[in-house]
């Protein structure tokens, strides 16, 4: 069982490499665009019911894309957004998205 869980990670781990190793962050950021109204350019939430996805891993932002595109996820607009969505244009924004660096300040308690 342990084989298993671990062939399937680094298989997904070598399809996602794959995936990322194709990425255009520069195109990501003009693909951008349609995102910018709810998530912004930034990719800080422009709406308190909108996440922040910037700084997100390029795994888990190609993962949730994936899922909205296919139906595994639902939300009433990024269902209908991602159906448009091609594996470049995915790889492209989750690239860009995931390169965008900020800085987090714990309070001091």
């Amino acid at each position: 069982m342990k084989r298993v869980a671990t062939a399937a990670a680094i298989a997904a781990v070598s399809i996602w490499a794959a995936g990322a190793a194709s990425a255009d962050p520069a195109a990501g950021r003009e693909k951008a665009a349609m995102c910018q109204v709810c998530h912004g350019l930034d990719g800080i939430g422009k709406n308190p019911e909108v996440p922040h996805i910037a700084g997100e891993s390029e795994i888990y932002l190609m993962a949730q894309l994936r899922a909205f595109r296919s139906g595994e996820r639902q939300h009433q607009q990024m269902s209908i957004i991602a159906q448009s969505l091609s594996d470049e244009d995915i790889r492209d924004l989750a690239d860009y998205y995931a390169s965008i660096k900020f800085e987090v300040t714990v309070p001091d308690y």
